[in-house]
């Protein structure tokens, strides 16, 4: 509980002497490059992949005749856009991401860089940090999106080469009962995990005490901290919006 109550005075310190906002357009869009478009490879690789693997396995279990191979694009479009996507690219980049954010700023944290800020009257929590999370929260959407696309795509480009079902039947049942809330309810776990990400994953960094060892340990109790975010988070909003 008493990391929690810090956690939440350091999500309000974010907004009380916030700079300029023509300083915080220029800090975002740095950010959205780091966080987004240095990330494009791994989720394009990642996805490409988790669609083709999902459409074999789905083939290799669906072996009676009384179910339509259509059925087997119906299963990865859902399992893609519902869980897939938003879920196990967050989990990657919550490696990735989080783990480069809390380790900046628990550098900055050692070498006193945030500490300078401070004595400079600067906001530190605010300058650092919140154009992280509205950065995050920017590309974060935009790269499930992304993921969910190729997947999808990646599992019509595995059924073309193996043949476990026809190009035809594939698209048949992606279009079949298709369910355009799935979409914003993918869009919506994008948004809340990036901020999961990025506020935890600050969190752990800007409170680092030691040295290089710490901001290591910081590192990792970041990406483990906001990969049970993300599962907790998970489950609430399929409570909430599907259940």
């Amino acid at each position: 509980m008493r990391s929690l109550g810090k956690y939440l005075i350091f999500i309000k310190s974010l907004f009380v002497r916030r700079e300029s906002f023509r300083t915080y357009i220029s800090l975002i869009f740095e950010e959205c490059i780091k966080i987004g478009y240095d990330s494009v490879f791994i989720v394009a690789i990642v996805a490409t992949f988790m669609g083709a693997v999902t459409t074999l396995q789905t083939a290799y279990n669906l072996v009676s005749p009384l179910i339509p191979s259509y059925i087997i694009s119906l299963v990865v479009r859902d399992m893609t856009i519902l869980e897939l996507a938003p879920t196990i690219i967050s989990i990657v980049l919550a490696g990735k991401v989080g783990s480069n954010i809390a380790g900046e700023l628990g550098t900055m944290r050692i070498t006193e860089q945030i500490d300078a800020l401070e004595v400079m009257g600067i906001n530190s929590s605010s300058y650092l940090v919140f154009p992280k999370i509205v950065a995050s929260l920017i590309m974060y959407p935009m790269l499930v999106i992304f993921a969910g696309f190729l997947s999808i795509y990646g599992g019509y480009l595995i059924s073309l080469i193996t043949g476990v079902v026809s190009g035809y039947d594939y698209v048949y049942g992606l279009r079949y009962e298709f369910i355009e809330f799935n979409v914003t309810f993918a869009i919506i776990k994008g948004v809340v995990f990036s901020f999961l990400i990025a506020s935890i994953s600050a969190f752990k960094g800007y409170y680092t005490v030691g040295g290089a060892l710490e901001v290591g340990k910081a590192s990792t109790n970041a990406v483990t901290s906001s990969c049970i975010a993300i599962l907790c988070a998970d489950y609430v909003l399929a409570k909430l919006l599907v259940g």
